[in-house]
């Protein structure tokens, strides 16, 4: 699996970062980081729950 994120849409409220941690994160500087761009299986369940929760739609998944 591959996490996108569109960065002209995103708004780095933090709600992706609530749920997967590992994946994705809001720094000092308010903008969200893409820490894992292909985490694991074991993380698709919560890398989905992120997808489904982001207000402006700016997450996705390829594979």
């Amino acid at each position: 699996m591959k996490v996108v994120v569109d960065f002209d849409v995103c708004q780095s409220n933090a709600l992706c970062m609530e749920i997967a941690p590992e994946v994705f994160e809001v720094r000092e500087d308010g903008l969200l980081y893409l820490l894992d761009e292909h985490p694991g299986e074991e993380l698709r369940a919560r890398v989905e729950e992120a997808v489904d929760t982001c207000p402006t739609q700016a997450i996705s998944i390829e594979g």
